[in-house]
Protein backbone atom coordinates (compact mmCIF):
# COMPACT_ATOMS: atom_id res chain seq x y z
CA UNK A 1 0.00 0.00 0.00
CA UNK A 2 1.67 3.75 -1.33
CA UNK A 3 0.50 5.86 1.79
CA UNK A 4 3.85 7.80 0.88
CA UNK A 5 1.60 9.46 -1.77
CA UNK A 6 -0.89 10.44 0.92
CA UNK A 7 -1.05 14.71 1.48
CA UNK A 8 -3.98 16.62 3.40
CA UNK A 9 -6.61 16.73 1.39
CA UNK A 10 -6.49 12.78 0.42
CA UNK A 11 -6.82 12.60 4.44
CA UNK A 12 -9.21 15.37 4.28
CA UNK A 13 -11.34 12.94 1.44
CA UNK A 14 -10.85 10.02 3.40
CA UNK A 15 -12.04 11.60 6.82
CA UNK A 16 -15.50 12.76 4.80
CA UNK A 17 -15.94 9.94 3.21
CA UNK A 18 -16.02 7.64 6.28
CA UNK A 19 -18.50 9.88 7.90
CA UNK A 20 -20.65 9.43 4.48
CA UNK A 21 -19.60 7.40 1.76
CA UNK A 22 -22.03 8.73 -0.32
CA UNK A 23 -21.19 12.73 -0.10
CA UNK A 24 -21.20 13.84 -3.52
CA UNK A 25 -18.02 14.87 -4.93
CA UNK A 26 -18.95 18.28 -5.54
CA UNK A 27 -19.56 18.96 -1.64
CA UNK A 28 -16.41 17.49 -1.23
CA UNK A 29 -15.08 19.22 -3.82
CA UNK A 30 -16.37 23.04 -1.95
CA UNK A 31 -15.26 22.16 1.12
CA UNK A 32 -11.65 21.10 -0.43
CA UNK A 33 -11.48 24.26 -2.03
CA UNK A 34 -10.66 22.52 -5.44
CA UNK A 35 -12.44 21.46 -8.54
CA UNK A 36 -15.31 18.23 -8.83
CA UNK A 37 -12.97 16.30 -11.48
CA UNK A 38 -9.51 17.01 -8.78
CA UNK A 39 -12.12 15.29 -6.15
CA UNK A 40 -12.81 12.35 -8.46
CA UNK A 41 -9.28 12.25 -9.98
CA UNK A 42 -8.83 11.87 -6.29
CA UNK A 43 -10.54 9.40 -5.14
CA UNK A 44 -9.85 6.58 -8.14
CA UNK A 45 -5.88 7.19 -6.73
CA UNK A 46 -6.88 6.40 -3.46
CA UNK A 47 -8.88 3.20 -4.50
CA UNK A 48 -6.02 2.01 -7.19
CA UNK A 49 -3.32 2.57 -4.22
CA UNK A 50 -6.19 0.39 -2.33
CA UNK A 51 -6.44 3.04 0.24
CA UNK A 52 -10.26 3.06 -0.14
CA UNK A 53 -10.87 -0.63 -0.27
CA UNK A 54 -14.88 -0.31 -0.17
CA UNK A 55 -17.59 1.77 0.34
CA UNK A 56 -20.03 0.38 2.33
CA UNK A 57 -22.93 1.61 5.11
CA UNK A 58 -22.91 1.23 8.68
CA UNK A 59 -26.21 -0.01 9.92
CA UNK A 60 -27.94 -0.58 13.00
CA UNK A 61 -31.60 -2.35 13.08
CA UNK A 62 -34.06 -2.27 16.54
CA UNK A 63 -33.84 -5.11 18.04
CA UNK A 64 -30.38 -6.37 16.30
CA UNK A 65 -27.64 -7.58 18.90
CA UNK A 66 -24.29 -7.07 18.26
CA UNK A 67 -21.01 -8.59 19.82
CA UNK A 68 -17.55 -8.04 20.39
CA UNK A 69 -15.83 -11.72 20.51
CA UNK A 70 -12.02 -11.53 21.64
CA UNK A 71 -10.44 -14.70 20.38
CA UNK A 72 -7.35 -16.42 21.31
CA UNK A 73 -5.71 -19.06 18.96
CA UNK A 74 -2.43 -21.26 18.91
CA UNK A 75 0.67 -20.15 17.59
CA UNK A 76 0.56 -23.65 15.68
CA UNK A 77 -1.69 -22.28 13.31
CA UNK A 78 -1.12 -18.58 11.88
CA UNK A 79 -3.40 -15.94 12.87
CA UNK A 80 -4.34 -15.02 9.22
CA UNK A 81 -5.79 -18.21 8.46
CA UNK A 82 -8.30 -18.61 11.20
CA UNK A 83 -8.96 -14.86 10.73
CA UNK A 84 -10.05 -15.86 7.53
CA UNK A 85 -12.07 -18.78 8.42
CA UNK A 86 -13.57 -16.19 10.58
CA UNK A 87 -14.64 -13.92 8.21
CA UNK A 88 -16.66 -16.61 6.39
CA UNK A 89 -19.37 -17.86 9.47
CA UNK A 90 -22.42 -16.22 8.84
CA UNK A 91 -23.02 -13.50 11.52
CA UNK A 92 -19.50 -11.75 11.38
CA UNK A 93 -19.43 -9.13 10.51
CA UNK A 94 -15.72 -8.01 10.77
CA UNK A 95 -12.35 -9.46 12.12
CA UNK A 96 -9.62 -7.71 13.59
CA UNK A 97 -5.81 -9.43 14.18
CA UNK A 98 -4.92 -7.74 17.34
CA UNK A 99 -2.03 -7.59 19.43
CA UNK A 100 -2.63 -8.66 23.51
CA UNK A 101 -3.90 -10.95 25.33
CA UNK A 102 -6.13 -11.71 22.25
CA UNK A 103 -5.19 -12.32 18.70
CA UNK A 104 -8.34 -11.78 16.50
CA UNK A 105 -11.40 -9.62 17.27
CA UNK A 106 -14.26 -10.36 15.79
CA UNK A 107 -17.94 -8.31 15.61
CA UNK A 108 -20.68 -10.70 15.53
CA UNK A 109 -24.54 -9.48 14.67
CA UNK A 110 -27.81 -11.35 15.42
CA UNK A 111 -31.43 -11.64 15.79
CA UNK A 112 -31.14 -12.34 19.28
CA UNK A 113 -28.55 -14.17 21.76
CA UNK A 114 -29.19 -17.74 20.41
CA UNK A 115 -27.88 -15.91 17.14
CA UNK A 116 -24.91 -14.92 18.57
CA UNK A 117 -24.58 -17.91 20.52
CA UNK A 118 -24.42 -20.03 17.54
CA UNK A 119 -22.11 -17.70 15.83
CA UNK A 120 -19.77 -18.02 18.54
CA UNK A 121 -19.84 -21.50 19.19
CA UNK A 122 -18.84 -21.91 15.33
CA UNK A 123 -15.92 -19.76 16.10
CA UNK A 124 -15.12 -21.91 19.33
CA UNK A 125 -15.67 -24.81 16.69
CA UNK A 126 -12.71 -23.30 14.47
CA UNK A 127 -9.17 -25.59 14.52
CA UNK A 128 -6.85 -23.09 16.45
CA UNK A 129 -9.51 -21.46 18.60
CA UNK A 130 -8.14 -21.82 22.18
CA UNK A 131 -10.51 -19.78 23.75
CA UNK A 132 -13.07 -16.53 23.66
CA UNK A 133 -14.38 -13.76 25.66
CA UNK A 134 -17.04 -12.16 24.40
CA UNK A 135 -19.17 -8.30 25.64
CA UNK A 136 -22.44 -7.44 24.48
CA UNK A 137 -22.51 -3.58 22.59
CA UNK A 138 -25.12 -1.71 24.27
CA UNK A 139 -24.73 1.52 21.73
CA UNK A 140 -22.67 2.41 19.13
CA UNK A 141 -21.55 5.89 18.50
CA UNK A 142 -20.40 7.89 15.49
Amino acid sequence: MGNANIDESDLKILEILKKNARTPYTLIAKELKVSEAAIRKRIEKLIRQGIIKRFTIEYELENEIRAIVMVQSTPQIPTPEISKKIAKIPGVEVVYETTGDYDILVIVRGTNITSINRTIDEIRSIQGVVGTNSTIILRTWF
